[in-house]
């Protein structure tokens, strides 16, 4: 199937990118198979975390001292608690970022598939996929669009961050460095059909940036914090049924209900 833009694809604007995510999120609940392998893509990342941070924290204090050892005047003393205060929020956030990276390319990439398998075949009847692939090479495809899908947007961020750091245009550049993430992030799940259907790079990218103002709104739900974990988990499922109806122009009522 190639990808491309028809007329009504414009009105799939930034309401309604809100729309599906959440819309993907009920469904998700209330089908016993995709609740299952969205909690389980949910306690992947939790555990993931976990294991990251503790690691990163028992050599919390080795850190702290190649950054400045532990001053002796009570004078400064509170600035030196303050940097470790920081340092270890950073260490935090530095371990959510590298186990989201880890989980996504080896773990998630292959529970999404299988989340938007399940949907496109309960409200089809059936996959759309290439028949001369084996299951291992599309595995191995699979993970290679996933590495720049989730490497990229990641890079990006942190180098707007650090400008923003850096100039006077901070706050715009916080703004702008969170829309793309969103996009981005919307991106992730929006592809996977057309990655399952060997589409090429290019041209999944021309339709992403042809449809920006529908992915920032489904992206924006997984900028906050504590609901964003939940939103991603069942993100496939809203993705999948973007892009069939966006194919078919309507899908069945109570397409994944029963």
């Amino acid at each position: 199937m190639a990808l491309g833009t028809k007329p009504g694809d414009k009105k799939m604007g930034f309401v309604k990118g809100i729309g599906y995510n959440f819309r993907g999120l009920f469904l998700g609940l209330k089908t016993p198979r995709l609740l299952l392998w969205g909690l389980l893509r949910f306690i992947v990342v939790i555990l993931l975390t976990i294991v990251a941070a503790g690691f990163i924290f028992a050599y919390h204090q080795e850190m702290l001292e190649i950054i400045w050892n532990k001053p002796t005047s009570h004078w400064i003393l509170w600035v030196w608690h303050l940097v470790s205060w920081v340092l270890s929020l950073a260490l935090f956030g530095l371990s959510a970022v590298f186990s989201y990276l880890i989980s996504q390319i080896f773990f998630s990439v292959l529970i999404m598939d299988h989340m938007s398998r399940i949907t496109e075949r309960q409200t089809t009847g059936g996959v759309e996929e290439p028949e001369t692939i084996s299951i291992f090479h599309l595995f191995v495809y699979l993970i290679k669009q996933e590495i720049p899908r989730t490497t990229i947007p990641v890079l990006l961020a942190i180098l707007l961050m650090l400008l923003g750091w850096l100039t006077p245009l901070g706050p715009f550049i916080a703004i702008l460095s969170s829309g793309i993430a969103a996009i981005f992030l919307a991106w992730d799940n929006t592809d996977l059909i057309p990655a399952r259907r060997m589409n090429p790079f290019a041209a999944r990218f021309r339709f992403l940036m042809g449809t920006l103002s529908f992915h920032l709104g489904f992206g924006i739900p997984f900028l906050i914090p504590g609901l964003n974990l939940l939103l991603l988990s069942f993100a496939p499922v809203g993705a999948t049924l973007y892009h069939l109806e966006k194919d078919t122009g309507t899908l069945p009522p109570n397409d994944l209900t029963s």
